[in-house]
Formats: structure tokens, C-alpha cells, sequence
């Protein structure tokens, strides 16, 4: 094993899982630790020092929103929940728990990867607070507060910006609706989905060449949005 890669503690009970994760994602860079149970992975967490936890809901010992929860007290690393698509409502408690983005089974291994990836340059770099962000041809200017689709810029308004910077800030990952209507309006409007629906619509109608089929924008039913980052 090489030292240098970064470590992933996989929490998942099925064998044949943690065997498909184990053989596809080596074969991207990463080194695997595994764990059958929440006990065993929380102990894990604390002995081997991973860098990325990927942690299964439907655990046989605890529940997983609890190690989730216990994940968070322990430490800030970057968490992954793989969730069943009947458990959406687990999902957006998994992420007010503390996680940083989930995945649906089934899933390839090629979108756990760069999830993963996008969580990995999120603990190597940290949230872009003055430079230049790019994806495809969207490039938006958090300092000078300036949007551009194909060098051309867009005029989009104090809102919307704001609810675009919290997209790029963790760029690849999911934004849930509580955390952006919570940032841009306050927490008395966690429950006003309506506004963001207004809004995101309208930046869709001004950054995207098909609206109704986003490029960038993208959104998670039921959790919230992420900007999907295109490599270059």
C-alpha cells in the first residue's frame, strides 16, 4: 500500500460493496480501510486517521444518521453517506447531521469518485473566497462579484449571486435548501423552498443554454442543489 494515498474509511456492512468500492476506487488512487458496523468504523475513525469517511445508512448496529451525528463530535473529516432512494427524508437528516454529501444507490463508481474528489480538493484548498472559479464555460469572479458564460458577462442580481457563491464554495457538492435559505435569508426562512425555486429558475434562464435541462445548476430532489463541476 502507498502511504501517499489518501485514505478512505468505508462504514458499509454488504460484503459485496465494500468489495466493488474496495477494487474500483483502489483503481483511482485511493486506499481503502473498511468497517462492517458503526462501532467498528467510529473506533476506526479515531485509530487509523482517514482522511474521507464514506458511511452506509442501513447499518446493522447503529443507526446511521447516529454515526453521523457521533462522526461530527469526533472530528470535521469530509463525510459521504450512501443512501437507498426510498430514504430521501435519512438523506437531508444525514446532512443537517453533519455530513458533507450523499450518494443514491445504485451508483457508479465513477460519481462516487468524483465526489469524492470534490471533497478531497474541499480539505486540500479550502472554500475560494477571491479567485477565479471556472466549470465549462461558466466562470464567476467572487471577488468582483461578476458572472460569465463564455467571456460574455451576466448581469444577475445581489441574490442571486449570493445564492451562486454558496454553489461554488463547495463546487461538485450538494447545497441543501435549509443551508441556502438559511445564508441568504436567515434561519426564519428555512421552511420558504418557494424562494429558491423562484430564484434558482432564474438563473438557470440566465446561465444555462437549455434551463430545463441544466448543465451547471443541477438539482437534488427533495435535499437541495449542486454546481456541477466539468472538467476543463
Amino acid at each position: 500500500m502507498n502511504p501517499s494515498k489518501p485514505v478512505i474509511l468505508l462504514i458499509e456492512d454488504d460484503q459485496q460493496t465494500r468489495r466493488f468500492l474496495k477494487t474500483s476506487l483502489g483503481h483511482k488512487g485511493w486506499r481503502i480501510i473498511e468497517a462492517g458496523d458503526g462501532k467498528t468504523g467510529l473506533s476506526m475513525l479515531k485509530n487509523d486517521k482517514p482522511d474521507l469517511v464514506v458511511l452506509d445508512l442501513g447499518l446493522p448496529d447503529m443507526d446511521g444518521i447516529s454515526v453521523t451525528k457521533r462522526l461530527r463530535q469526533l472530528s470535521d473529516i469530509p463525510v459521504l453517506i450512501l443512501s437507498a432512494r426510498s430514504q430521501e427524508q435519512n438523506k437531508i437528516m444525514a446532512l443537517d447531521a453533519g455530513a458533507d454529501d450523499y450518494l443514491t444507490k445504485p451508483f457508479g463508481a465513477g460519481e462516487l469518485n468524483s465526489r469524492l474528489q470534490a471533497l478531497l480538493r474541499r480539505i486540500n484548498r479550502g472554500y475560494p473566497v477571491s479567485e477565479l472559479f471556472q466549470t465549462g464555460q461558466l466562470k464567476v469572479d467572487l471577488a468582483a462579484r461578476k458572472v460569465f458564460i463564455n467571456n460574455q458577462e451576466v448581469n444577475i442580481t445581489p441574490i442571486e449571486f449570493r445564492l451562486l457563491s454558496i454553489l461554488v464554495r463547495q463546487a461538485g457538492l450538494v447545497a441543501t435548501h435549509r443551508q441556502m435559505l438559511t445564508e441568504v435569508w436567515g434561519a426564519e426562512h428555512i421552511n420558504d423552498q418557494h424562494y429558491l425555486r423562484i430564484y434558482m429558475g432564474q438563473l438557470r434562464h440566465k446561465l444555462e443554454i437549455n434551463p430545463a435541462r441544466p448543465r451547471y445548476l443541477l438539482t437534488e430532489i427533495g435535499v437541495g442543489y449542486r454546481l456541477a463541476v466539468h472538467e476543463a
